[in-house]
């Protein structure tokens, strides 16, 4: 059996309890919700975690995470590099460049994993308490109470209270980003503190209780009394940071060089079974380069001792180094069980020319996955053509069954082709060369039918004379092999008769630029998803599209919208898979993005002193998370000269 099949059997016995759990990313629909179901005796359930199906795979007495080793040793330092530059140490502000890791200091009522991987890390759609102990809700959902823990404490000492959670929450609606606030204010109508250490969120009636409990369930914990003596606020770029009560504190900051965490020796949390096995190293240190080869060779020299490597060609030819020849450094491909993230050379269709879909697939002609995976990337990817990658809810050839009633219960808003033809696959091209004759043509054909004729000069202009030009904005500390793809994608626009520009900027400016959507094209990512969520709305819906940093095409289809609208009001496994099987189809149909390549395996390498589980969890990683430091082997390496 090959990995992706491994992946999909994996997820296809996961796929009844997932959630879609989209912390942050949130936005409200209105929506019918079942008046037979108020009109019952309403149950009331009382629990340590939460899923929407009330599934939970750990009892309430569970001692640690299946995964995690419960002894695993406590001590030592994990190093990892990042590129680019960071000005602030605010992540939550649209203004400056938040410094890597800069969420890790804070917790919240549902606990999360560090690095933005889920916790735990072995099922989909699941959350256990952290600051609560607790929480209760009706069946029907309409609100949510809390019930925190009383020893848990900020790094200063001070208890983290439900006021602290209520104030968290308004300064998110306050001083947080537009399209959540907005979404937010509309789904959650009152926050009531009961006591010190109760809280209790109200949802608007008459809309979806997907996404609610879940979402107030992981905004981060800030201090009221540290923003109200400081004067700080949530959107302003800044150095100083607020106390969280997490396991990790801010021991360094050099701005632009690197950020040191250390481990709170105070931590409240430590003996908790949601912790247990986890928050293993004494320091987490990050260093900044440049650029991807300078970063490169300060891992050979070891400088840091953790890599996860993204660059195909150094994964190929890169890692014979005396280091690995001789056992100090790991090269080892780790199976990732999670969905691959919809990434490509995304369309601005804000831009007037990329509206017209002859134009886009004509675009994507320049495109040449096989080409470029055999000569750029050794041959060590797929081609990915699905946002739900090798998954149950991979949509493929026409609709049938439950996927085809629920299309045909939408009525006019799908269009015929959607229900009577296959689903869209990615073109293929000869890997032989980089033009493709054939697909060149296509894209003449297809130019011509929009109105971009060939000139004398071999340039396409329209029937006013404007010429056909696209900018693709590149941040210039990526990779070599990325720009190298995208400098030989550009150069077939151009033999295209596109004035293709291709817009190199600095980490700084490429951060300022992707936030105003000032490009053309660009190479960016989606959210995978395997389940509903009102963050389905936050990424690909209509209301936000103008201004949402998660929507990057600025995708507003009333296609889409429908769908998701319907997949919210799913009540079992069965509607929401068909519901989420059409938006997979739907989002291939409108065409926001050009796919390219995915892996379903982690490239990593590390100095052999870290240790992980034998049998890592499906859905993360978690080199920072869960693996831990071997002492013996750090001195053995120093011995050798292997390390300083």
């Amino acid at each position: 059996m090959t990995k992706t099949q491994t992946r999909a059997t994996r997820r296809r016995s996961d796929i009844s309890r997932w959630v879609g759990w989209t912390a942050l990313l949130v936005l409200g629909a209105g929506l019918a919700w079942g008046s037979a179901l108020r009109a019952q005796e309403v149950k009331m359930i009382k629990t340590h975690g939460y899923s929407f199906y009330g599934d939970l795979s750990y009892p309430a007495d569970y001692p640690h995470f299946n995964y995690v080793n419960p002894d695993a040793p406590k001590g030592g330092e994990i190093s990892i590099s990042t590129l680019g530059t960071f000005d602030s140490m605010n992540p939550y502000s649209r203004k400056g460049r938040g410094g890597a890791l800069s969420t890790m200091m804070y917790e919240s009522l549902l606990g999360e994993g560090t690095a933005n991987e889920a916790a735990p890390a072995d099922v989909y759609g699941e959350a256990y308490c952290l600051l609560c102990e607790s929480l209760e809700y009706p069946e029907t959902k309409d609100w949510v109470v809390f019930y925190m823990r009383k020893d848990a404490r900020f790094s200063t000492g001070d208890p983290v209270t439900a006021h602290d959670i209520a104030f968290s929450h308004n300064l998110l609606l306050d001083q947080g980003l537009q399209s959540y606030a907005d979404a937010v204010r509309k789904l959650i109508p009152k926050v009531e503190v009961i006591d010190d250490y109760t809280i209790k969120f109200y949802f608007t009636e008459g809309i979806s209780r997907r996404s609610l409990i879940d979402q107030v369930g992981v905004v981060p914990a800030w201090s009221k009394k540290w923003f109200e003596e400081s004067g700080a606020r949530l959107d302003e770029s800044r150095l100083e940071t607020s106390p969280g009560s997490g396991p990790y504190m801010i021991e360094d900051v050099d701005v632009n060089r690197r950020i040191v965490y250390k481990r709170n020796p105070d931590y409240w949390g430590k003996d908790l079974p949601f912790n247990v096995g986890r928050n293993n190293f004494d320091r987490i240190r990050i260093e900044y380069f440049g650029d991807e080869n300078s970063a490169f060779e300060a891992f050979k020299a070891g400088e840091y001792t953790y890599r996860n490597e993204g660059n195909s060609k150094q994964w190929a030819t890169a890692y014979e180094f005396p280091k690995v020849k001789a056992g100090y450094v790991v090269k080892e491909e780790i199976a990732d069980g999670s969905p691959p993230a919809p990434s490509g050379i995304v369309f601005n269709l804000g831009r007037d020319v990329l509206k017209d879909k002859r134009v886009r697939e004509a675009v994507s002609l320049a495109f040449n996955f096989e080409w470029t995976n055999e000569s750029l990337q050794y041959g060590l990817f797929k081609q990915r053509a699905s946002f739900t990658q090798d998954t149950p809810l991979m949509a493929m050839g026409k609709p049938e069954g439950a996927e085809l009633a629920f299309l045909q219960s939408l009525g006019d808003v799908v269009p015929p082709e959607l229900i009577n033809e296959d689903v869209r696959m990615p073109h293929t091209s000869r890997a032989a060369r980089l033009r493709d004759r054939s697909n060149a043509r296509k894209a003449g054909k297809l130019l011509d039918e929009a109105g971009w004729a060939v000139g004398s000069d071999g340039q396409r202009r329209n029937s006013d004379g404007t010429p056909l030009k696209l900018t693709f904005l590149l941040n210039s500390s990526g990779s070599a092999t990325l720009s190298a793809v995208v400098q030989n994608f550009m150069s077939n626009l151009n033999n295209m008769g596109i004035d293709g520009v291709l817009e190199k900027v600095d980490s700084s400016q490429y951060t300022l630029r992707e936030r105003d959507r000032d490009y053309d094209l660009v190479f960016d990512s989606y959210a995978a998803f395997l389940g509903t969520g009102t963050g389905l709305m936050q990424r690909y819906g209509s209301e936000a599209a103008e201004f949402s940093l998660f929507n990057p095409a600025g995708l507003a289809s009333p296609l889409v919208d429908a769908i998701i609208d319907a997949s919210l009001q799913a009540q079992t496994t069965e509607e929401e898979s068909a519901t989420l099987m059409a938006l997979d189809r739907a989002l291939r149909y409108e065409f926001i993005m050009i796919p390219v390549w995915y892996n379903d395996s982690y490239w990593t390498a590390y100095y052999d002193m870290y240790e992980h589980p034998e049998e890592q969890p499906a859905y993360g990683l978690g080199y920072i998370d869960w693996w831990w430091y071997n002492a013996e082997k750090h001195e053995a390496l120093k011995a050798a000269g292997a390390l300083r």
